[in-house]
């Protein structure tokens, strides 16, 4: 892999902080389809412009979309091995994927079911994992097992990827800041990393408390790091001006196992504790610092790995390894406020 010369800074400040009250208020109100396709784990949803739903199909080899109003689903076959992992859509319609286990990003056309496949620029970087749109219309892109972050110019076809110095860091989750900057969590050490769009040139912030493994993350207007702590159960904010960080530990405790992240219209961050059967929904709101009342999922969820918020519906969808995907009727909060 090339890139710059990483940049690792001291350790982040951390305060801990008590559990904070529940916050009086309605719970997420949750709904479930069953993918006709059975054990093919559904999962990391994207809505189009019409509001389906697609997903894919990480073990069926496949992209699905639902239509919320019909219940109907559709199919699309992808080739045997490829391993789909995450989708996003552009502004047409088409599909981008991340072929996980065949070293590509594929584009999907759903008009005529063709596809296109981009492969890596290095094949040490095998497994693109999580994508994710800048404003520019390229994506970013985690590569977990090849332990690197890629970009993919989409109107040349162009991969770079910057290598992290951390040996097997595991970049995962990953989100673009309102500066256009890349954040992400390593899930396989207690750190965060950011790359300069610009440059490539990549920094490591290393999280206070060795044991930590944050797996995904959002990121409020205010340019905080929010992050979930799988290993541990907590929830954590990092300031990238101070690199003060704060923690809460989640109503499920140390053993939560929270995963999957979305960040609603109001500032809350909503988080999947997969740590308990049923699965349970839960609500942290950014701004009063009180945790939210939980759900169960239905199913029971299995695991629930990647959410995405509609903001015209104010519904955050999901996929599970029950086989579902699912949809959380958000609440609406005593008085407005802006993430």
């Amino acid at each position: 892999m090339t890139g710059p010369r990483p940049h690792l800074v001291a350790l982040a400040t951390l305060v801990a902080l008590a559990a904070p009250a529940v916050a009086q208020q309605a719970a997420p109100t949750i709904q479930e389809w069953n993918v006709p396709w059975a054990r093919t784990r559904p999962r990391d949803p994207y809505l189009d412009r019409q509001g389906r739903v697609w997903f894919v199909g990480q073990t069926g080899q496949y992209v699905g979309v639902l239509d919320p109003a019909t219940g109907e689903f559709k199919k699309f076959d992808l080739a045997p091995g490829t391993g789909p992992h995450n989708l996003i859509l552009d502004s047409t319609g088409i599909v981008w994927y991340a072929g996980n286990a065949s070293s590509h990003i594929g584009r999907l056309d759903p008009r005529d079911g063709s596809i296109g496949k981009i492969a890596m620029s290095d094949s040490a970087v095998r497994d693109p994992h999580t994508l994710v749109w800048d404003a520019r219309g390229d994506i970013w892109f985690t590569a977990q097992g090849g332990n690197g972050i890629g970009k993919l110019t989409v109107a040349t076809g162009q991969v770079r990827v910057v290598p992290l110095p951390t040996p097997r860091a595991r970049p995962y989750g990953i989100k673009v800041d309102r500066t256009g900057r890349p954040w992400i969590v390593l899930f396989g050490t207690n750190k965060l990393a950011t790359v300069d769009p610009q440059t490539f040139a990549l920094t490591e912030y290393p999280l206070p408390r060795a044991a930590t493994r944050p797996r995904r993350l959002e990121i409020t207007s205010d340019g905080a790091v929010w992050y979930c702590d799988y290993a541990g159960g907590m929830l954590g904010r990092f300031d990238p001006r101070t690199q003060k960080v704060e923690e809460w530990p989640l109503p499920g405790g140390p053993t939560s196992r929270p995963y999957a992240t979305a960040l609603d219209d109001r500032g809350r961050i909503w988080i999947v504790e997969t740590g308990s059967q049923p699965n349970r929904f839960i609500g942290f709101d950014t701004h009063t610092r009180q945790f939210l009342p939980g759900a169960d999922v239905p199913s029971g969820g299995g695991t629930v790995r990647h959410m995405v918020f509609d903001v015209r519906t104010r519904v955050i969808w999901f996929g599970t390894d029950a086989n579902t995907i699912g949809r959380a009727q958000l609440p609406n909060p005593p008085a407005a406020a802006v993430p």
